[in-house]
């Protein structure tokens, strides 16, 4: 195996998808992604990458209509799960938001209880993403193949009675990112099957939820860590709560005026990536660096090496949203998402953070209930008691 990391290595990497290289799962990953038939059959690269239309779906023209929902939704989540408490465990309450935003967003299912019920067996597989792959009853990795099977039957029903909607209501059926899965084509005019979608989907669902509920959780760590700069964020965010009134919406055009709030949120995520590392397959022999990788060999390709690297972030321990302050970091050296899946989901993470951080900042100041609380990783960074905080609720930008 070989190990891939710097701004170098990285545009090696990236530049050379499909052509040297591919991403490479271990197989007890896929077999918990997969529909079963879809593990079953050749492994192809294509049920792993984003379908082609995602960036289009995702590019800035499109997520202008999600900005009132996306606020609208971090809002009463607040209303319900943080307002009414004293404290609150902050990562399992992001990660309740995100995937009830996934839903109502990738499919236009908002019954909160149906999302509720399918939440859990979804926390089961992502606990068994990395768990030893002993598939015996009462194991992690069992866990979380029965819950992804479960998942996938939930997905087929959903998809089975779209696909009906799509064939009697036409133009007027809902036209979300699983409508424009059902219906999109490959360069010869095929469709993916149901069982493709719900791989895709279930594949989606991981890369989305998981991921901006870890970024939250780690912006709220460190604006409790640093009243500076928690200062500075609120100063922005109350400027722009006055702009949109007490019963409006946040526009897309306030979400761009969050230039510091962003700053920050890369510079947690340059800390504390939500993902930590992938790994590459090579697809034909090499050179690189004056080394030969042959064909068949795996890379390691690090994240937070290149991070940390005081070549290119000096004093790299320290917390710094300044460092993203005009054209930021070189090219290649912060890469949080990554290429691919992450990397055409980063305008959504971006504009779902925000909104959500719009939302708890103007409501509230927060202390850490464990200042020595330790981090986990499965994969993305998670704090081992879900990170607790105290809340102190705010009056007009006060205490």
């Amino acid at each position: 195996m070989a190990v891939m990391c710097g701004a170098s290595e990285n545009k090696f990497l990236f530049s050379n998808d499909d052509k040297l290289v591919v991403s490479w799962w271990q197989r007890s990953m896929k077999k918990i992604l997969c529909f079963p038939s879809v593990f079953n059959e050749t492994l192809t690269r294509d049920n792993f990458r984003p379908p082609t239309f995602l960036p289009e779906f995702l590019k800035p023209e499109a997520l202008q209509h999600y900005i009132v929902t996306m606020d609208s939704m971090a809002s009463e989540h607040i209303e319900l799960n943080w307002s009414p408490n004293r404290e609150v465990l902050v990562f399992p309450l992001a990660r309740k938001y995100s995937f009830a935003l996934a839903f109502r967003l990738f499919m236009s299912i908002a019954d909160p209880e149906y999302v509720e019920m399918i939440s859990h067996p979804f926390q089961i597989l992502n606990e068994g993403f990395l768990s030893v792959p002993i598939d015996i009853p009462g194991t992690t990795f069992n866990r979380a193949l029965k819950a992804s099977k479960f998942i996938h039957n939930e997905l087929l029903a959903i998809i089975r009675k779209r696909k009906m909607e799509l064939e009697q209501k036409g133009d007027s059926a809902t036209r979300d990112l699983l409508s424009h899965m059902l219906l999109a084509s490959d360069e010869n005019s095929n469709v993916k099957n149901e069982m493709e979608i719900s791989t895709q989907v279930i594949c989606l669902l991981f890369a989305t939820h998981h991921t901006t509920s870890s970024v939250i959780t780690f912006i709220l760590k460190y604006l409790a860590e640093f009243p500076d700069v928690y200062s500075k964020v609120l100063k922005e965010q109350m400027e722009i709560a006055k702009g949109k009134g007490p019963e409006g919406f946040l526009k897309w055009d306030d979400i761009q005026k969050m230039k510091y709030t962003w700053n920050v949120a890369n510079e947690t995520m340059r800390l504390t990536p939500p993902v930590q590392a992938t790994f590459r397959e090579a697809i034909t022999d090499f050179t690189y660096a004056g080394f030969t990788i042959p064909k068949g060999w795996k890379m390691h390709w690090n994240v937070n090496t290149t991070h940390r690297d005081p070549k290119y972030f000096p004093d790299p321990e320290k917390f710094n949203p300044s460092r993203f302050e005009g054209k930021g970091p070189q090219p290649f050296t912060f890469v949080p998402f990554g290429e691919g899946l992450g990397c055409a989901l980063k305008e959504y993470a971006r504009a779902q953070v925000l909104a959500f951080i719009h939302n708890v900042v103007t409501r509230f100041k927060w202390e850490k209930v464990d200042p020595c609380e330790k981090v986990a990783y499965n994969p993305s960074p998670i704090p081992s008691k879900g990170f607790p905080i105290r809340l102190q609720p705010l009056q007009n930008g006060f205490i």
